[in-house]
């Protein structure tokens, strides 16, 4: 099975460091942070990778080849556009899965101590069109529940909700719902796919974060300082 990672968008919220480089390559542990999903997909077997490159695409190229100087990884690098968005970066590498009845997906910038192999045994035992894996998180912010006349019912104050946790499992018919390269995998191809009900979420109760942030840079970096590395799945 081939993981499909998606490296190609501009990374504006963290823009001190995306300002020279791509997000994906912004460092956790002195290694860039794809580099980590890599060996997370690598610990379950998986070793074969479509790259959507975008924005700063070769400095990305570049720098994984370095790191991947002895083959252990099969890396086919695919140029998705810079203005692309998420559906169509995934509809451009359409004939390098095509082959595959199946495939994985993450985005570029996320970890998660997440097994792999259960989440695709799930996806296969279900068959559905898309699985995505499902995360808790903790909402910073109160959440307010409001009727037609915007009276207020309730209030949740920093909920506990499930989240998309952006590693996914795929069928190929996936590329039915993607029409061009302005198609938004989470808000065009996702809720449809839920609609007909060919949408399943794999619930992990595990380690998950995001690099959305420099906040949330720090907060991984301080994890991995302090040896609990709850994303590092395999042995060295």
């Amino acid at each position: 099975m081939k993981v499909v990672i998606l490296a190609g968008g501009y990374g504006t919220r963290l823009a001190e460091e995306t300002k020279i480089k791509p997000k994906p390559l912004v460092k956790i542990g002195g290694k860039p942070i794809i580099w980590h999903l890599i060996k997370i997909y690598n610990y379950y077997g998986i070793n074969n990778f479509v790259i959507c490159l975008g924005y700063k695409g070769k400095l990305l190229k570049d720098e994984l080849e370095k790191l991947n100087k002895n083959k252990v990884w099969n890396i086919k690098y695919v140029n998705t556009g810079l203005k692309t968005m998420t559906g169509g970066r995934i509809k451009r590498i359409k004939k390098f899965v095509i082959k595959d009845k199946h495939f994985c997906l993450s985005y570029g910038d996320g970890l998660s101590d997440v097994n792999i192999n259960k989440l695709i045994k799930f996806h296969l035992k279900n068959k559905k069109i898309a699985t995505l894996t499902a995360v808790k998180y903790k909402n910073p912010k109160g959440i307010l529940k409001l009727d037609l006349n915007s009276k207020v019912k309730n209030i949740k104050e920093k909920p506990t909700e499930y989240i998309n946790g952006g590693f996914f499992v795929l069928s190929n018919n996936i590329f039915k719902f993607l029409k061009n390269d302005k198609t938004i995998f989470e808000k065009d191809c996702l809720p449809k796919l839920a609609k007909i009900n060919n949408l399943l979420a794999y619930k992990h109760k595990g380690f998950w974060g995001c690099m959305d942030t420099i906040r949330e840079k720090k907060e991984l970096n301080k994890l991995w300082k302090s040896n609990i590395r709850a994303w590092k799945v395999w042995n060295e």
